[in-house]
């Protein structure tokens, strides 16, 4: 069993920055970020394998950059240019999926979540 633990989330102007962090127990084959606003499906971030490729959703493309370091168990999102749209919960997910994917059900282990909230 991996364990995940998020940290970095909070409240922030519109325009502004954030920066998450998720600590894993274990190494895993690819690292993830989901996101889950109110009333709506949990939907894919941004995904990096252990080799370094990434993936990254076309709405947070050019905003967000995601990257892992500390031995590959530590997982980052930076988040730029932050909207309205991108106030949710932000779950860390972690799992041997490979290659890489953008599918929720293919990551094994999740993190508690941590609330973003993006103020206009």
């Amino acid at each position: 069993q991996v364990q995940l633990v998020e940290s970095g989330g909070g409240l922030v102007q519109a325009g502004g920055s954030l920066r998450l962090s998720c600590v894993a127990s274990a190494q895993t084959v690819a690292m993830a970020w989901f996101r889950q606003a109110p009333g709506k499906e949990r939907e894919f971030v941004a995904a990096v394998s252990f080799s370094g490729s990434t993936s990254i959703a076309d709405s947070v493309k050019g905003r967000f950059t995601i990257s892992r370091n500390n031995g590959w168990n530590t997982l980052h999102l930076q988040m730029n240019s932050l909207n309205s749209e991108d106030s949710a919960v932000y779950y860390c997910a972690a799992g041997h999926t490979s290659p890489l994917s953008t599918a929720r059900a293919l990551y094994e282990y999740w993190g508690q979540g941590t609330q973003v909230t993006v103020s206009s």
